[in-house]
């Protein structure tokens, strides 16, 4: 489980099939206080990646800064280099993500099934026509 901040836009590719997967690095941050009581920030830094509909989301409404909280698991690649080394990357894929940030953006104008108040109609929020009592 983490709770941090995208480092940038997640970075979204299609696999054979149309399976999206999600790409991004996310900063996660834990204060202490040191021998001298001293406040010390230590942030870590972890490439997650996300799949099918989890992936879509994070497209759709997820951006550099974003707070989130994912949930997931850790799986370790491996592979060889141009060189023939071997090199090793530790990954969190996420199965579970919730959206932390306090203001979240409206979906484009025509899509439906945003978060309740965010709009889930044709019409675009702070339209004034939707005001207007005729």
């Amino acid at each position: 489980m983490l709770i941090g901040n995208l480092g940038k836009d997640p970075d979204v590719q299609h696999l054979e099939g149309n399976i999206a997967v999600a790409k991004f690095p996310l900063a996660t941050t834990e204060t202490f206080k040191d021998r001298t009581g001293k406040l010390v920030s230590q942030t870590e830094w972890h490439t997650v990646v996300l799949w099918r509909g989890l992936a879509e989301l994070a497209q759709k409404y997820l951006h550099k800064s974003s707070l989130v909280y994912i949930e997931g698991r850790l799986r370790t690649r491996s592979w060889d280099d141009k060189d023939g080394n071997r090199k090793f990357a530790t990954e969190v894929v996420g199965d579970n993500l919730i959206m932390l940030d306090k203001k979240m953006d409206a979906p484009p104008p025509g899509e439906t099934g945003g978060p309740e108040g965010m709009g889930g109609h044709d019409t675009p929020l702070g339209d004034p026509s939707e005001s207007l009592p005729f």
